[in-house]
């Protein structure tokens, strides 16, 4: 019995020297709020590694650009930009991505194509010369706005029928 308080107070002691110790916590705040006793901790952020973009990456890039009509340079480069303006492209609401070909040789981007308004012209510009690694944006993209709705369809209700000789309208 004796030894269920005696272990109590060693659990304390070891928990109460475990926190004072401030060597071992170097993420503690010194600016903490003592009026309240409780410590602040700060967690810097930490840089995610970046995939490594290889030639394999890069090979399965030109096929899909190939079987979208595009063209990619020879470069690691070529590939890895032309990679990053399309998923910028497909993740922008502004943009039709897939009615833009990206055609990326030494750096160089041409947008071809047709867009349905001039802000998805200049927006599809924008991500691509914010681009690392783009040299130059050649906008080829042409304004075709999307065809209106046929309202000259005739009217179906019965206000141009004569009405049946026994029934009422």
């Amino acid at each position: 019995m004796k030894a269920i308080p005696l272990a109590a107070i060693l659990f304390a002691a070891f928990a109460f020297a475990a926190c004072t110790n401030t060597s071992s916590n170097m993420n503690s705040n010194a600016n903490a709020n003592t009026s309240t006793g409780t410590v602040t901790t700060r967690t810097e952020p930490t840089a995610t590694p970046t995939p490594r973009y290889g030639e394999e990456q890069a090979r399965e890039e030109r096929e899909r650009a190939k079987a979208n009509k595009e063209t990619i340079g020879q470069s690691l480069d070529d590939a890895w930009i032309h990679t990053k303006i399309v998923a910028k492209l497909i993740s922008d609401t502004q943009t039709p991505e897939r009615k833009i070909n990206v055609d990326v040789v030494d750096g160089a981007v041409t947008l071809r194509g047709q867009v349905d308004t001039a802000e998805a012209k200049t927006e599809a510009e924008r991500v691509a010369k914010e681009t690392d690694g783009v040299k130059k944006v050649t906008n080829q993209l042409k304004v075709v706005p999307a065809k209106a709705a046929n309202t000259n369809k005739t009217s179906t209700t019965n206000a141009n029928k004569p009405p049946v000789k026994g029934k009422t309208p």
